[in-house]
């Protein structure tokens, strides 16, 4: 209500005059106190060896089209990605990132996949809305000269704008290595789930050596 509202702006006003290192937020539909941005720094030297693993680029791009698409099938995911998903999206569950969130009404009522509250407080964000609308960031992509985004990033976000699959299969693993490949060698060597990213980073050096060797 207003007058919890204007609580917390008394608190947070009281906590920046008084140079606090902490403040509330609004965040994932909620509110809760937060370290300032100046002093992340600082805890995150604190916490150096619980803080979790990032993300592998596969792992972040299929997340990019579960939150904007959301609910959605694995197999949409795949139609707009051109690759299986299957350890990715069991990787973003075991994470906390996504959650399986109904079914879908299609034949064989296959499960339907959604982003977590725990996905909106990572990002920072208080609700879903608050994402970067995708023809914003196409736009970005096709004016601006951003740093590390190639042709394959540009035509992932016009497949999902557009809610059409590109015409050639999206590649975004170096040197063309395809995902799948690198998701049967995975099943060949028999991985456990929590490993999956580590030994697909793994497996990418070591084509990467194999294609230098040649």
């Amino acid at each position: 209500c207003s007058s919890d509202l204007k609580t917390i702006d008394i608190l947070n006003k009281e906590f920046a005059e008084n140079n606090k290192p902490y403040s509330i937020i609004k965040i994932a539909g909620g509110y809760q106190f937060s370290t300032r941005k100046e002093f992340s720094f600082y805890i995150g030297k604190l916490f150096t060896e619980k803080q979790k693993k990032k993300l592998s680029v596969s792992a972040i791009e299929t997340l990019a089209v579960i939150a904007y698409k959301q609910p959605i099938t694995r197999s949409e995911i795949e139609f707009v990605r051109g690759v299986n998903v299957d350890y990715i999206v069991n990787s973003l569950l075991e994470r906390d990132l996504i959650t399986i969130s109904g079914r879908a009404d299609s034949p064989g009522r296959p499960i339907l996949y959604s982003t977590t509250k725990n996905f909106l407080k990572i990002l920072g964000l208080n609700s879903l809305e608050d994402l970067p609308k995708l023809k914003e960031i196409n736009d970005i992509l096709k004016n601006e000269n951003v740093e590390g985004i190639t042709e394959a990033d540009i035509e992932l976000f016009n497949s999902m704008t557009n809610g059409q699959q590109t015409t050639e299969q999206i590649e975004f693993i170096p040197n063309e290595f395809k995902e799948n490949e690198i998701n049967q060698e995975i099943e060949n060597r028999e991985i456990e789930p929590e490993d999956i990213e580590k030994v697909e980073t793994e497996i990418i050096s070591e084509r990467e050596d194999e294609n230098l060797n040649d």
